[in-house]
């Protein structure tokens, strides 16, 4: 990696607990700048997560996780000082969908053409935004709908496996973390360097 990007992460209460720790460490440790923010919290409050784990249910099983603490405050971000956005999944997303703000700051990312990666339930911020029509997209299967509603192709993919379309990385849950933060990163590159 040539260059490094300040990255916003929209996350809030009950996030996924590895989707938003897994991500913020890990573009943290190839050296990008990843502000954890969460509407109305402020740098040093936390979001409780949720453990979504894949036990032979029909769905995804659900148990509390840890405190996530956010490093920067929601009030305060300035969208000229970020090359990137990652929307982590969880139940997180289908309440910041109500948010204008949080749709406004999705919006200013995808009509600036920036990279975002949006994983599980991520994509529904993106739908909710209205961003993702024409797009090939994954997402947590149970999204497919709203996806498909809002105008993109869902594409089915192995649990394991994630997707770039343009700018945007998706993905179906935290087992493709490998794959989709690595993705994240060709994406983030080729940005950074054009």
């Amino acid at each position: 990696m040539t260059k490094t990007a300040n990255l916003l992460m929209l996350v809030g209460d009950y996030v996924e607990d590895y989707e938003v720790m897994v991500p913020f460490q890990a573009l943290q440790m190839v050296g990008h700048v990843v502000h954890a923010v969460c509407p109305d919290k402020k740098a040093g409050q936390y979001v409780r997560t949720a453990i979504h784990d894949f036990e032979g249910d029909q769905t995804y099983s659900e148990k509390r996780g840890h405190n996530f603490v956010l490093n920067a405050t929601f009030a305060d971000i300035r969208l000229k000082d970020y090359s990137g956005l990652v929307i982590p999944g969880g139940r997180a997303p289908e309440y910041l969908r109500l948010n204008p703000r949080v749709l406004e700051i999705v919006r200013h990312f995808a009509e600036a053409d920036m990279p975002i990666a949006a994983l599980c339930h991520g994509p529904q911020l993106l739908a909710a935004a209205r961003v993702i029509a024409g797009k090939r997209v994954n997402a947590y299967p149970a999204c497919a709908p709203e996806v498909e509603l809002a105008g993109a192709t869902f594409v089915s993919l192995e649990v394991t496996d994630a997707i770039a379309d343009g700018n945007l990385v998706t993905g179906p849950a935290w087992p493709a973390h490998p794959a989709w933060l690595a993705k994240f990163l060709e994406v983030l590159e080729k940005y950074l360097t054009k």
